[in-house]
């Protein structure tokens, strides 16, 4: 339980280098648009061969960003990443050695979706750099991955994951709770098939409905059941029990790993390491600034071919980073310690954090040990909303 770590098993992970950080690379083309997501992406896969050769330019008009800090992770996103051929993905992977300094051995991950992954393609990836797939299974169900509109079946997702086992150690996958009409044992019977797999991670999220998708829509329409915050919590809760029992380390609210498995690329992100965002929408974090790029994919393309860096950047306030590093730190095993805190952003800082926290802790949401704020298991579902009432308002 998270209540009774230890000093040293809060310790963050060594990411690499010292002070390494991480590029993101946003592909942003998918098959079809699943109804649940809002992301940047485009089904016109007509233009993907200018996009590689902007993402190439723009890995290299920023490479002095990174000049005194090596990358340890890449990290392919998306969009569906696993729409582009070998050639496409290893050439950004060499504009990324070609303009960045990468350590020796980089966790190299790529989103894959099931219906991309045959035999062939998991080989050639498998003889590539890339060393990481996060596959988005999201259900083994065919009910729910039609609702979600997923260009897979439920056999395509099984045979996908007896492939990729057999070439690749580190392999996540994707998992969807809190679905219209899932029953608690359906949702016990999707976590089980995973575990039969034997693979070291896990991001599970709950269903959001984000305006102006198609979930969104149905819902309005009265043709899907709305999402049920209660259903979702009660999911989360065998989540965490079923993942907990099988040896695995919830150490982000959405993501379990067994040991030495955890994402680096994701737990750099919730240690507020630094990283580039490379492509349409992809964002940018520096410690004190954020940037983010156009979500127009012809305005991208366009900006690249004429040397232009399409972006939009704010500097972060100590307020801001400060709410940043609550909201960031109680999503993680490794909490909030009171002693950054204090000597980051001072004592108003504080002596506010420990009064807002104080109901929470009474509460059996939150416990403080170590001079580390964390939540407990009962208030991980709710890290969120109780990260809100810690942020502070009034302060720059």
């Amino acid at each position: 339980m998270i209540e009774k770590l230890s000093k040293k098993e809060i310790k963050a992970p060594p990411l690499g280098a010292g002070g390494a950080g991480g590029i993101y690379i946003h592909i942003p083309f998918c098959k079809q648009a699943c109804h649940y997501c809002d992301f940047h992406f485009s089904t016109n896969l007509e233009k993907k061969e200018v996009m590689i050769l902007a993402l190439q330019k723009e890995l290299e008009l920023r490479k002095n960003e990174f000049e005194h800090t090596p990358v340890a992770t890449i990290y392919f996103g998306g969009g569906t990443p696993s729409v582009l051929n070998i050639e496409e993905i290893e050439a950004i992977i060499a504009a990324v050695y070609a303009n960045h300094k990468v350590i020796e051995q980089p966790e190299i991950t790529i989103e894959a979706n099931p219906d991309d992954l045959s035999e062939a393609k998991i080989l050639e990836l498998a003889k590539s750099p890339v060393n990481r797939l996060s596959i988005g299974i999201q259900s083994f169900f065919d009910e729910d991955l039609k609702l979600m509109n997923r260009a897979h079946n439920s056999k395509e997702a099984e045979a996908s994951l007896r492939l990729a086992t057999q070439y690749f150690d580190n392999i996540s996958i994707d998992l969807i709770y809190g679905m219209p009409d899932m029953s608690a044992e359906r949702w016990e019977e999707n976590i089980d098939k995973a575990l039969s797999f034997k693979i070291p991670h896990i991001s599970s999220y709950a269903l959001t409905v984000e305006p102006k998708t198609a979930l969104a829509s149905f819902i309005k329409k009265g043709l899907i059941t709305p999402v049920d915050d209660e259903v979702a919590q009660e999911h989360f809760n065998i989540l965490l029990e079923k993942m907990e029992a099988n040896g695995f380390v919830n150490y982000e609210t959405s993501n379990f790993g067994k040991p030495n498995y955890f994402s680096k690329n994701n737990t750099a992100y919730w240690l507020g390491k630094k990283y580039i965002g490379i492509g349409p929408s992809a964002h940018s974090y520096d410690g004190i600034r954020r940037s983010w790029n156009i979500n127009n994919n012809a305005k991208y393309v366009k900006a690249l071919h004429n040397l232009e860096l399409p972006m939009e950047e704010e500097t972060l306030s100590k307020t801001d980073r400060y709410n940043e590093y609550v909201m960031t730190g109680l999503r993680t095993i490794w909490g909030v310690s009171l002693e950054r805190v204090q000597n980051e952003f001072g004592k108003n800082y504080y002596e506010y954090l420990l009064q807002q926290s104080e109901n929470y802790i009474q509460e059996h949401l939150l416990v403080l040990e170590n001079n580390t704020l964390m939540t407990t298991k009962k208030g991980k579902f709710l890290a969120d909303g109780i990260a809100a009432n810690l942020f502070m308002i009034n302060l720059s």
